[in-house]
């Protein structure tokens, strides 16, 4: 993620600012430049103290504190939040401030997918495998129904609200003996099945997929009930991202294309702060200077190059205040060749230059 200015000041603001703290403009972003533009009382854009011609407006979740995007069209919602096709019941104040993290995570997840310019294709009657969003409060325990499970289904991405507190995600990164689970780690993972479906499936992709993460076409109820049954195979860290990954092809794509967009995502916030790491014990492999911008190189090799030793680093800053690894993975030869594939599955579909 990279640092913005506010359009009045010039003053430094972040991606979930809603406000400048310098010039107290109300601050909205807008996809289409990249950049958050402060907004007067009369709801006109503030470009270096001067008024300009025009209305502009902010998307309706903004109302809820759930959304600062504009909107850039005549629709009522963001190019984010237009893709949500339920969300929970607002009156709940739990739901709330659940659905707000969760929203504060999927604009991470949207500003990366527009970053690289891929498609987004909206749920509608002539596109119903469109991508889109229910966010749903589980009520299993009350009705006897069943259960609400995070998932993905022919672009309908489906997760339970309680996802959204931080003590119900622990409780069940816990019991899933998962090293890592946060809410972008959810939206990464679940649009890489989507987007299987959109490059890969009706991209003509099917052969050279398969031939990197193994045969889709291995029945994937059987396979996870066999992973859950019995555990990940074993070895599985020679050739996979997470021992949930090892499970089935499929889940091996989306493990590693949320893995690329952690890595891509994380070196632009690096970047956009200059950070280097020059080790005092002179170690070679471990110095560098992240001086590039990560959504547009040419290969995975220098992300690697660059996301090894910051990570050794900050997993070690970690540490020193009794903290996980921020970033608690191996990454092996053969993932290295996974990541190749989903860097040049992006960048060979992006229909737009990215900003």
């Amino acid at each position: 993620m990279r640092l913005f200015n506010c359009s009045n000041c010039r003053n430094m603001v972040f991606f979930d600012n809603t406000q400048c703290l310098s010039c107290h403009s109300l601050l909205g972003f807008r996809p289409s430049d990249n950049g958050f533009i402060a907004i007067d009382s009369s709801n006109a854009a503030l470009i270096d103290g001067v008024p300009q011609q025009g209305f502009i407006r902010l998307c309706a979740n903004a109302r809820h504190d759930a959304c600062n995007w504009l909107v850039e069209d005549g629709e009522e919602f963001c190019l984010a939040c237009r893709h949500n096709l339920v969300i929970p019941d607002l009156s709940s104040n739990d739901n709330l401030e659940n659905w707000r993290k969760i929203e504060n995570a999927k604009h991470v997840l949207f500003y990366s997918l527009q970053r690289f310019g891929l498609p987004l294709v909206t749920r509608t009657e002539a596109t119903p495998d469109g991508l889109a969003f229910e966010f749903l409060e589980d009520d299993s325990a009350r009705t006897g129904g069943q259960p609400v499970m995070t998932g993905h289904d022919s672009g309908l991405i489906t997760l339970n609200i309680a996802e959204g507190s931080d003590a119900e995600r622990e409780a069940r990164r816990v019991a899933l003996g998962e090293p890592f689970r946060t809410l972008i780690g959810h939206f990464r993972h679940e649009v890489g099945h989507y987007y299987w479906n959109v490059l890969v499936r009706d991209g003509n992709q099917l052969a050279q997929c398969r031939a990197i993460f193994g045969n889709d076409e291995e029945d994937y109820g059987e396979a996870l009930q066999r992973h859950y049954a019995n555990g990940p195979v074993p070895g599985w860290e020679g050739s996979f991202i997470s021992a949930y990954a090892a499970s089935h092809p499929w889940e091996d794509f989306a493990e590693t294309w949320a893995h690329y967009i952690h890595i891509v995502d994380a070196l632009e916030t690096a970047y956009a702060f200059g950070l280097r790491t020059r080790p005092i014990i002179d170690e070679q492999n471990l110095t560098v200077k992240v001086d590039f911008d990560p959504y547009k190189v040419d290969g995975v090799r220098a992300l690697i190059d660059a996301w090894v030793p910051l990570t050794v680093a900050v997993n070690s800053i970690n540490r020193s205040m009794g903290q996980p690894d921020l970033y608690p993975f191996v990454l092996s030869a053969p993932v290295l060749v996974k990541l190749q594939y989903i860097h040049d599955l992006i960048h060979g579909a992006t229909h737009k230059a990215s900003f």
